[in-house]
């Protein structure tokens, strides 16, 4: 399991009220603090297509930074709480140095809305991405709603060859692991490679038809289908996007969790851009698991590739 660590605490934020699904309420807004920190290296290992170089969409639509309302902070975290990934992000943003025996992380990029880190192992292609908010993990239910940053749409535009942070593998995959399968509470979405294999599979899947098309179809047991990872086979559910623009928590909820009286706390979704040997084909494949599912899986590491 590779789920990530570093420190810091107490970020620099305004509280402002917040009204709305949650009704009137406190939330916490990052302070922008910007930073040139870029990563960079030659790696590659897994042969492959080579990644696409050009920016691929402009900003998605999302929240200005808002972060969860303090009535949700019993399960989204409070601000106070001993966590190395929230010491990190506190670091990153206000200077607080991490309590000891932790010491400072590098802070890759910092924005107001979230920063990226190195993962452990630190290779060019194991990276995390951190909200500047309190965020414990995909359990938050703040996260469905239309108040966070597209984090997954940013991990993205990061990882992907010419962003600020890229990912030096001929395969990209984003990954968040659910709340029983991480080791740290504060959310990150990996950002790492993945083998060719795991894409040449997916790619056969979608040219036999046996992955949604629509998020309301991701659900149906049709689009399940298992794909090799370190540990073996293991079942996800499948979608295909066309962007990253939709709120990515919200459809695994409204699609998949809700209707199946499934725990949000137990899901894992792996985001794998499609490609072809002239780089991105402009599609995204979206896979969710846990263990409801035989032969399910509640952690993205098996398929991404940190070391």
């Amino acid at each position: 399991m590779n789920d990530q660590q570093n420190v810091q605490e107490v970020p620099r934020r305004q509280f402002v009220a917040l009204s709305g699904v949650f009704g009137a309420g406190t939330l916490l807004t990052g302070a922008a603090v910007m930073s040139g920190g870029t990563a960079v290296a030659a790696n590659g290992v897994d042969a492959g297509p080579a990644p696409d170089a050009c920016r691929t969409t402009p900003p998605p639509p999302g929240g200005a930074n808002p972060c969860p309302p303090a009535s949700l902070q019993g399960i989204c975290g409070r601000p106070t709480d001993n966590d190395p990934l929230w010491h990190d992000v506190q670091y990153c943003t206000s200077g607080i140095v991490p309590p000891p025996p932790q010491t400072k992380p590098d802070c890759l990029k910092m924005t107001p809305n979230y920063i990226v880190l190195h993962g452990k192992p630190e290779t060019t292609h194991n990276y995390l991405l951190l909200p500047t908010c309190r965020v414990t993990g995909i359990e938050c239910p703040f996260l469905v709603t239309s108040g966070p940053a597209n984090y997954w749409h940013e991990a993205w535009e990061n990882a992907r060859s010419g962003g600020d942070v890229p990912v030096q593998y001929a395969n990209i995959g984003l990954g968040i692991n659910s709340q029983g399968a991480r080791r740290y509470n504060q959310l990150h979405i990996h950002m790492a490679g993945v083998r060719p294999s795991t894409q040449r599979r997916l790619q056969e899947l979608e040219s036999q038809g046996r992955m949604a098309t629509s998020a309301s179809q991701w659900a149906n047991p049709a689009n399940q289908a298992a794909v090799t990872g370190s540990a073996g086979d293991r079942v996800y559910r499948i979608l295909r996007l066309p962007n990253l623009r939709d709120n990515l928590f919200n459809l695994l909820y409204t699609n998949v969790v809700r209707p199946n009286s499934l725990n949000m706390a137990d899901q894992t979704m792996i985001v794998v851009p499609k490609m072809t040997a002239t780089g991105f084909a402009g599609a995204f494949y979206v896979l969710n698991s846990d263990t409801s599912i035989h032969d399910g899986t509640s952690t993205c590491d098996y398929l991404l590739v940190y070391s």
